[in-house]
């Protein structure tokens, strides 16, 4: 199995290499890509030092599988190149996502839709994946009808300068700035773009991709996503109207059954969900479970998760674990 990772270099590509190891991946030949910049760069992978080589190289080495994390751009130039040599690409940006050709997949709720044929696989926004770990199940037992979610989103996900500005700034000091406004002691309604219609680029994510991956669009979601100074882990409030009567008690049951969720809910105990507790693992977290007593059929919820972890690396992993196992890809000598 001869794998590449695309992006190596940055903050979800470091996490890559460390998921791929502890999950024991059966890599026979690794490729760790970056770009122009960052060639001859040394990176480890199982205590081994590997030098970073560029796109091109890695195109002609034609790898089985390529694991993208490397910004949209790279992805709509780079990503067919790969394909066209048979290389699997698995693409974490938003490039591929919304394509109706290309696949959105998120492992245990859809991955049987994906064939041989597939040479470009997306990978879902970091929010959404923790989100459609919870609905899912319950979208299937109690049918949505609207999702109200809002987003308290760690300054991780926009990258290592925003990490960076958050530290300058809780050190008092003066640096380069990711964001428009200081993020420490702050909270920006703001991540990614505005778009014409007063949303940001990841708002409109978190109320599209669901539909893709679920296969189903008879039901709405609306979105606010804020940016708060966390240095990890993603967090989110959200609220679900269905057609059915439900009972917490089923609630709490459907959720605990579902592989990847763990339910952390229990208010006398001050048991509930948060980014310090979720950070490094690969699970979603799902509590705050109550009833919304304003209007019928109506469920609240507090859902967090490591958002370079099960939102990004560990996803990807997934999907090509799962190519691996349906042989979908060269198997492993």
């Amino acid at each position: 199995m001869k794998l590449a990772v695309v992006g190596a270099t940055g903050m979800v590509g470091e996490v890559m290499l460390k998921v791929l190891a502890e999950r024991n991946f059966p890599i026979s030949e690794l490729l760790v890509v970056a770009s122009e910049k960052s060639k001859g760069k040394i990176l480890h992978y199982k205590d081994r030092p590997y030098t970073v080589i560029g796109l091109q190289e890695a195109v002609a080495a034609k790898p089985d599988i390529a694991i993208f994390s490397a910004g949209g751009d790279t992805s709509l130039e780079w990503a067919p190149r790969f394909a066209e040599v048979g290389t699997t690409v698995i693409d974490n940006s938003s490039a591929w996502r919304m394509n109706p050709k290309i696949k959105l997949v998120v492992p245990e709720i859809n991955a049987h839709v994906l064939t041989q044929d597939d040479k470009i696989i997306a990978n879902p926004n970091c929010s959404t994946i923790q989100l459609v770990m919870v609905l899912a199940p319950l979208h299937k037992a109690y049918h949505m009808k609207r999702v109200v979610v809002s987003t308290y989103q760690s300054v991780s996900g926009t990258g290592i300068k925003a990490v960076k500005q958050m530290e300058n700034e809780m050190a008092g000091t003066q640096a380069e700035m990711a964001y428009p406004y200081p993020i420490h002691r702050n909270a920006l309604p703001h991540c990614d773009v505005f778009l014409d219609n007063g949303y940001t680029k990841e708002e409109m994510k978190l109320a599209m991709e669901p539909q893709k991956i679920l296969g189903d669009s008879s039901f709405a979601i609306t979105a606010t996503a804020v940016r708060i100074p966390t240095a990890g882990g993603h967090s989110e409030s959200v609220n679900v109207s269905f057609s059915k009567e439900y009972t917490l008690n089923d609630i709490r049951k459907l959720l605990r059954d579902t592989p990847g969720v763990v339910v952390q809910d229990n208010p006398h105990t001050n048991t509930y969900p948060m980014p310090l507790y979720a950070h490094d693992k690969d699970d979603v977290f799902v509590g705050r479970i109550r009833r919304d007593e304003s209007q019928p059929n109506t469920l609240n919820m507090w859902i967090v998760a490591d958002n370079l972890r099960k939102g990004a690396a560990t996803n990807a992993i997934q999907i090509a674990e799962y190519l691996l196992s349906e042989k979908l890809v060269p198997q492993p000598v």
